[in-house]
């Protein structure tokens, strides 16, 4: 919760800054080079982590299906949300479901990727879109974990933190669901993790 409110401070602090400092921040040059080394760091994360290795050479093809059903149920879960509120295009929607909760690398990039079709101002509206819906779903994650274990089971936690379930959530995940979730749930992670810019900067393309 600490950390989820701490990035919500910074945003409301970028916000602010982009109102009373329009033209003295180079917000889209900066966003951009914070997206090289965001993805930059991921991929140091992944590559460095030595528990990535054990589930590396622990993988399962059963294993896949989790990650799959989160995907899917989420990227249904966009796609409804598009048909009934019709603000967006389709592919907008699935788009920010595709973060999967990893609100920082999702935003900037349907931002980046959404701005030569959309323009710069509602490129940026999409973005924080993408932002705020990955962010509540890591909140609500961490507050209401204990009642998804109790009415949905184990796994429930695990689909419902997404990405996070292999940093942010992982801790209340393995707190409610048992240590012996805490495999699964990082790997459960990392998969998505590493399918969050081929999924993004797909839907962005339509």
């Amino acid at each position: 919760m600490k950390n989820s409110l701490l990035v919500l401070g910074f945003f409301a602090l970028g916000c602010a800054a982009g109102v009373y400092f329009p033209n003295e921040l180079a917000a889209d040059k900066a966003a951009l080079w914070v997206l090289y080394a965001l993805m930059l760091f991921v991929g140091m994360s992944l590559g460095s982590d030595r528990q990535l290795k054990q589930i590396l050479r622990s993988l399962r093809p059963k294993m896949l299906l989790l990650p799959l059903g989160t995907a899917i149920g989420t990227l249904a879960g966009a796609a409804l949300a598009g048909f009934i509120l019709k603000q967006w295009g389709w592919a907008d929607y699935l788009a920010v479901g595709s973060g999967f909760g990893y609100y920082s690398l999702s935003s900037i990039l349907i931002t980046q990727l959404k701005e030569a079709s959309l323009g710069p101002a509602l490129a940026g509206q999409l973005g924080t879109v993408a932002l705020l819906s990955n962010m509540i779903r890591e909140m609500f994650t961490l507050l209401f974990t204990p009642l998804l274990v109790k009415y949905f089971g184990k796994l429930s936690p695990i689909c419902a933190g997404g990405v996070t379930s292999m940093d942010a959530t992982l801790p209340v995940i393995a707190r409610y669901c048992g240590k012996d979730m805490v495999f699964l749930a990082v790997f459960h992670g990392v998969v998505l993790d590493v399918s969050v810019p081929f999924f993004v900067s797909f839907f962005c393309s339509f």
